[in-house]
């Protein structure tokens, strides 16, 4: 008897792809236009489909929020493999707050989606809040690795970053003003938790 290879449903492939093309073009929507700005109609005509058949692919606009939540989370995520691993303390703190912070001022719409919660009544999805919840244990794994061990310390620490970060994209979008603080405040940091 031989095995034989299961046919590829191409609809379902067919219906992936028009999804992942949706996806794409409201990531381009809310880069040029604003979180906050998005809406299903102009989605709709950008995709160059009826309103009524986009609920085929998302059912509100919180779900396409919540597929944008779990893109980002994913490409953090994938940063965070990227990231080479030091034994020396402050290399890794450094290394890390420059993974977040430049993550963070690549993309404004993003950061708000991810980090703020400027979108009324929006709320991730189990299976998306799940994603970041994994980006945030790598991280805290990370830190706990460089030597944070109270969560005092790693409150500390995202205070710091989310600030940098923040501050980047309000007063120097596309720059490295705040970024170039990284290693200064990664100094400051390290003698008030890692040297006492």
């Amino acid at each position: 008897m031989t095995a034989t290879t299961p046919r590829r449903d191409r609809r379902h492939a067919r219906h992936e792809a028009t999804k992942r093309e949706i996806l794409d073009t409201a990531w381009r929507m809310v880069r040029s236009e604003g979180i906050n700005a998005f809406s299903l109609r102009a989605l709709a005509r950008a995709v160059e489909m009826e309103p009524q058949s986009l609920y085929t692919y998302f059912a509100s606009k919180n779900s396409v929020y919540d597929h944008l939540f779990a893109d980002g989370n994913r490409e953090l995520l994938a940063r965070f493999d990227q990231l080479n691993v030091s034994d020396e303390p402050q290399a890794m703190l450094r290394a890390i707050a420059r993974l977040f912070v430049t993550f963070a001022a690549e993309d404004q719409a993003r950061y708000e989606l991810l980090f703020l919660r400027t979108i009324p009544d929006f709320e991730p999805s189990p299976e998306s809040y799940s994603i970041a919840v994994e980006v945030f244990e790598r991280g805290r794994t990370i830190l706990a690795g460089a030597g944070l061990r109270s969560l005092a310390d790693f409150d500390l620490w995202t205070a710091l970053i989310s600030g940098l970060s923040s501050q980047q994209l309000a007063n120097d979008p596309g720059g490295d003003r705040y970024i170039k603080l990284i290693d200064n405040a990664v100094a400051m940091f390290s003698k008030h938790v890692l040297e006492h």
